[in-house]
């Protein structure tokens, strides 16, 4: 899809959230200029490394959110390089960047400056805080602060941050859905515009039904690993007779039911502690007990098969290769060449449109 070509955005983010947006845009055919700092050898995640990775060769953390871009080293600190941002952005729609705010001032690419002087630009701003501009503000530390990592974990062990930078990603949605907008006001009125995300309230914006149970109820959301609050069986996990682990999401009662057909044993089903979701979730170990004894009866490809027909929603946990087996992720992944470097990434780009006929 080239629904984007012919626009042009300047990308002058670093990390991840803002250059996932520049990624999004140049998927759909714009053409994205990444500005990155010479002063500071690029882009941080350049260096980025896992201990599998060579360090002589772009990481596949920076590899994983610029694609198709074309690159260009400057000194920010140098007035004539700062002045070669300008003139691109004569010519531009949209800007990213996520500076602290004292240094845009500096960079003169401050959102006030840049409005004035391209009144016809699309700003994309990334913050850390809401309030504290000048913060820095990592994704594992918004984690700690929007109350993520309070909830995320077992109950008998310490907290824990989830393994992509979540937060960076969410923002990076917030970030483009806001410029879209934009963009749609552009049209009818030819005006830029100034689009502002910070982590922080991104991350406040999907606490969702937990910050709900909170407001609502006054209790605090508890660590509970992947069990969900409110629904049982949903998120236990149990073992199949060829050591495959599986995990329900059994939302309703008809599907509890379906599940127990699935077994020999069909009085679990009839058992008054598991007669509805509010008594199965107050007997979830017991009923997770019961079920396990069962699972172990059976095999992984033989439950899934009878799940499959009877429409009840499971999960096979797999790891990242057993993940790339699959055809959706297969067909999902963007190869390029950058700086001489072989990368890959997934499409950040999840949707298809189709025209109406």
């Amino acid at each position: 899809m080239e629904l984007f070509k012919g626009l042009k955005v300047v990308d002058c983010s670093s990390v991840l959230a803002g250059p996932q947006v520049g990624t999004f845009f140049a998927e759909l055919g714009a053409h994205v200029l990444k500005f990155e700092n010479a002063k500071t050898n690029g882009d941080v995640t350049r260096t980025w490394h896992t201990p599998a990775e060579s360090k002589e060769k772009i990481s596949s953390y920076y590899s994983s959110v610029n694609y198709k871009k074309e690159i260009h080293f400057v000194d920010l600190s140098n007035e004539v390089d700062i002045a070669r941002i300008h003139v691109e952005l004569e010519t531009a729609d949209i800007i990213l960047s996520n500076f602290k705010g004292s240094d845009s001032k500096k960079f003169q690419l401050n959102a006030d400056f840049l409005s004035q002087k391209f009144p016809h630009l699309i700003q994309g701003v990334i913050r850390g805080f809401e309030f504290e501009k000048d913060r820095l503000a990592y994704d594992v530390v918004l984690q700690a602060e929007t109350g993520f990592m309070f909830m995320n974990g077992n109950s008998d062990g310490p907290p824990n941050k989830m393994p992509v930078a979540l937060i960076d990603v969410l923002a990076a949605h917030q970030l483009k859905e806001g410029i879209l907008c934009a963009l749609i006001q552009k049209s009818r009125t030819g005006k830029g515009a100034c689009v502002e995300v910070s982590l922080e309230k991104a991350a406040l914006a999907s606490l969702v039904n937990q910050a709900s149970y909170f407001l609502m109820t006054g209790n605090i959301p508890q660590r509970i690993g992947s069990l969900h609050p409110n629904i049982a069986p949903y998120g236990e996990l149990f073992q199949t007779k060829d050591e495959k682990l599986i995990v329900l999401a059994v939302g309703s009662d008809d599907q509890f039911r379906k599940l127990c057909g699935l077994f020999s044993n069909e009085e679990v089903s009839r058992d008054i502690r598991f007669s509805s979701n509010t008594e199965r979730v107050k007997n979830r170990t017991a009923l997770q007990e019961i079920l396990q004894h069962e699972f172990q009866k059976i095999l992984c490809e033989a439950f899934e098969k009878s799940a499959q027909a009877s429409g009840v929603p499971y999960g096979r946990l797999r790891n990242m290769r057993e993940v790339f087996e699959r055809e959706a992720a297969s067909t999902s992944i963007l190869k390029e060449v950058i700086e001489g470097n072989e990368t890959q990434r997934m499409a950040s780009v999840a949707f298809h449109i189709r025209e109406n006929n």
